[in-house]
């Protein structure tokens, strides 16, 4: 695998990482298709934190420190208890129209969860999805509709703002936070080009500008997100503006995030591809590590 510069190599031979979180001072990544969360010294010592049957995605924490993780295929949220064993902390089923994928938790212990709104691998046509809250108590609400592909969330560091890229919309989008932990309308963070007719996924992706999976926010207010459909990491400020982008070859960046020591160095989850069939029977996910100038704020 040629990595080019400036990144630098820092795990691989994994299937397809997402939802990297930097955390207690390691990075915390989950492994689809081994369904294992794992952790990362700086060093690169690989320890196993738990088995997600059902496919792992998005990860936060509680207030009191216990572990949220997503289990996509079954669209429950799981809490790690202190034991390490893993029980349902919330049933998204009756909202979710696809999998459930990324999740923000913010310090209140609310998580916000985005999902597919249709069958991704399965060929199934595109259509919008909701965003839903699940609150400390398990309970569940939609609290945002029409999303097309709601993916890469982030909340800003006062807590009051929503950032959720749209990964099939040419848009990111950014929502009011209110005290209740409900939303304000939606509105353009950023928008790169026009919604797609949602007809089929190769009309779809042959029309996006960029596609923002995995993303993180720093400390100027910038988005940093991997572009699933550009081969690149792209840093934005409000309103769109591309501050920076950075090539990752001839791997698809699919995640990423801020952290180290000062929160400057920038993870990026890379593969070949996101299409199951072809990630489930292979080794070829790695993370890439470079260096960047602002650290990261906010959550995740």
């Amino acid at each position: 695998m040629t990595i080019p510069a400036p990144f630098s190599p820092f795990i691989s031979g994994y299937t397809f990482f997402e939802s990297p979180r930097w955390h207690d001072g390691q990075l915390w990544l989950s492994d689809f298709y081994t369904q294992q969360i794992v952790r990362v010294t700086l060093q690169g010592e690989v320890t196993p934190v738990a088995e997600v049957p059902e496919q792992p995605s998005g990860m936060g924490w509680l207030p009191d420190g216990r572990l949220l993780v997503v289990s996509m295929r079954d669209r429950r949220i799981l809490r790690q208890e202190a034991d390490g064993n893993l029980v349902t902390h919330a049933d998204l089923s009756s909202v979710a129209l696809g999998h459930i994928n990324d999740m923000v938790v913010d310090a209140q212990g609310r998580a916000y969860v985005g999902n597919f709104g249709f069958d991704l691998m399965g060929g199934g046509t595109p259509r919008t999805a909701t965003l839903a809250r699940v609150d400390p108590d398990g309970s569940v609400q939609v609290v945002a509709t029409d999303l097309y592909f709601p993916n890469g969330s982030m909340i800003t560091p006062d807590g009051q703002t929503l950032i959720v890229g749209e990964t099939m919309g040419n848009r990111i989008s950014a929502f009011d936070i209110r005290a209740d932990g409900s939303l304000g309308p939606r509105r353009d963070w950023a928008r790169f080009g026009e919604l797609p007719a949602l007809t089929d996924m190769a009309s779809v992706l042959g029309s996006l500008s960029a596609a923002p999976d995995g993303a993180t926010l720093d400390a100027d207010g910038a988005v940093w997100f991997a572009d699933a459909v550009g081969h690149r990491v792209v840093r934005m400020a409000p309103g769109g503006e591309v501050l920076e982008s950075r090539s990752t070859g001839e791997q698809g960046a699919f995640a990423c995030t801020l952290g180290g020591p000062d929160g400057c160095t920038l993870f990026v989850c890379v593969a070949p591809d996101f299409y199951e069939h072809a990630r489930r029977a292979a080794r070829e996910a790695a993370v890439w590590t470079t260096t960047v100038s602002v650290p990261g704020a906010g959550r995740p």
